[in-house]
């Protein structure tokens, strides 16, 4: 079968292009033809629709209009007519798309879900239509959760976000990343849906140290002994940046308690390294978000390390630069932040616990009603928290002691730092494999579907 996975990019090391990677990994292991399909050219994408991507400007515009203020057109009708124009530019791509490659499955990703792109959205509904296509909406996010969609400038946004996000057709099934997000869609649109967790794949050699990246940490600008503390999400609000940027202040004031610990490239920490937050995501925060982080590691005298100008999903080398692997990055950590206050499922998470790297996080509400119950050992920032005087998110300084407590603890103990990362990887090889993905995808793939 020729199947077209579609999201408004691939090929970042966003959450979602990866989980799209490992999806079209478990696809193609079980016969089928993958392309992927988005609105952005990277070396990942095989059908390629301008009008798709992220940023688009049209779409930027509509957007504003949409949710912030009707300004730049004279009604809702107006407003509608410029959705209609871009809708039937993407439906007429991707009714040729379908037709080139033969495509007879779509797995739809966030395009039903979050309301970013009216046009993507009626275009893929309208396209499938027209063509029979049987689709899987794959819904990480939906736009009831987000502040962003809450208050629609006119009747016709809300008209055009309870019809296709997602739409309603016996076409079309649906599968969610939690159990939060299913309860959500059953009740606010009477939807059924399966649920699909994230996964890795645990058959994987680890990751290591080789020719290529060892100068890894050369090139970020680190010297031997500088310990990386690694916080590999993208940069934007929802990940709580400020409490590792809390924490790394915190440890960096007790640095005499991890004198003769050894760094992962195997040099021990003296008095002259540094404890370095590391930040290899896309930066796609607000300006003020990222003003306020800088400001806050000057108070803290935390040093980071934005480097996502040497790192991409995948290694690359050209003529004036070396890229990096975003795995490269964890291969060199010698722990893990996750203080996110908000995730879908936790892509970052998994890789972590691959990695094998001790990982301090904070329990998001995913976290606890799916994930915690499997017995994974984290260094808690627990699962409550407050707002600063400067919009950041708090909690209570007993607790970022305590997390300290429990790093100096793991980073000094190799007998207790082995225990623990070997211990969270059997149980997430255990539940979170491919294995278990491609039983999912299987059932939900073959339903219905001669092959």
């Amino acid at each position: 079968m020729n199947i077209a996975i579609c999201h408004f990019r691939v090929g970042e090391t966003d959450g979602v292009s990866l989980e799209i990677e490992k999806w079209k990994k478990v696809l193609l292991q079980s016969g089928h033809r993958v392309f992927l399909l988005a609105g952005n050219q990277s070396d990942q994408t095989d059908i390629y629709i301008s009008e798709i991507q992220y940023d688009h400007p049209q779409n930027n515009q509509l957007i504003t209009n949409a949710f912030d203020q009707l300004k730049d057109y004279a009604n809702e009708q107006e407003l509608l007519d410029e959705i209609e124009k871009l809708t039937k530019v993407i439906e007429e791509k991707l009714s040729q798309a379908i037709q080139e490659h033969q495509i007879n499955y779509m797995i739809v990703e966030n395009i039903w879900s979050l309301g970013w792109s009216f046009p993507a959205a009626i275009g893929f509904y309208r396209a499938a239509k027209k063509h029979s296509i049987k689709c899987l909406g794959h819904h990480h996010d939906f736009y009831f959760e987000r502040v962003l969609y809450a208050q629609p400038t006119c009747p016709a946004v809300k008209d055009l976000l309870n019809k296709y996000f997602p739409p309603i057709d016996q076409l079309f099934d649906h599968a969610v990343i939690n159990s939060l997000a299913q309860n959500n869609l059953t009740n606010q649109k009477k939807i059924p849906s399966t649920i699909v967790p994230n996964v890795f794949d645990f058959s994987l050699p680890l990751w290591a140290e080789d020719p290529y990246n060892t100068d890894f940490k050369e090139r970020i600008g680190l010297k031997p002994g500088d310990l990386i503390i690694l916080q590999a999400t993208r940069v934007v609000e929802r990940k709580a940046i400020e409490l590792a940027i809390e924490v790394v202040g915190q440890l960096n004031k007790r640095r005499n308690e991890l004198k003769n610990v050894i760094s992962f490239d195997g040099y021990t920490f003296t008095e002259r390294n540094k404890i370095v937050l590391v930040m290899p995501g896309l930066v796609e925060s607000s300006d003020e978000y990222l003003k306020k982080l800088k400001e806050l590691a000057n108070e803290n005298q935390t040093e980071i390390l934005f480097c996502n100008d040497l790192v991409e999903e995948y290694r690359r080398q050209d003529q004036q630069n070396k890229i990096y692997s975003l795995w490269d990055s964890y291969v060199f950590a010698d722990l893990v932040t996750y203080p996110s206050i908000l995730e879908g499922w936790g892509n970052q998470f998994l890789e972590a616990v691959f990695a094998k790297k001790p990982i301090v996080m904070y329990e998001y509400p995913v976290y606890v009603r799916d994930i915690k119950e499997k017995g994974f050992d984290i260094i808690s920032l627990g699962n409550h928290h407050q707002r600063s005087d400067q919009d950041l998110v708090k909690v209570e300084e007993s607790i970022i002691t305590c997390c300290v407590d429990q790093i100096i603890e793991v980073l000094t103990n190799q007998e207790k730092y082995h225990e623990v990362v070997n211990h969270n990887f059997k149980i997430a090889k255990q539940d979170f494999s491919y294995e278990n993905l491609a039983v999912i995808l299987n059932e939900i793939v073959n339903k219905n579907i001669s092959i």
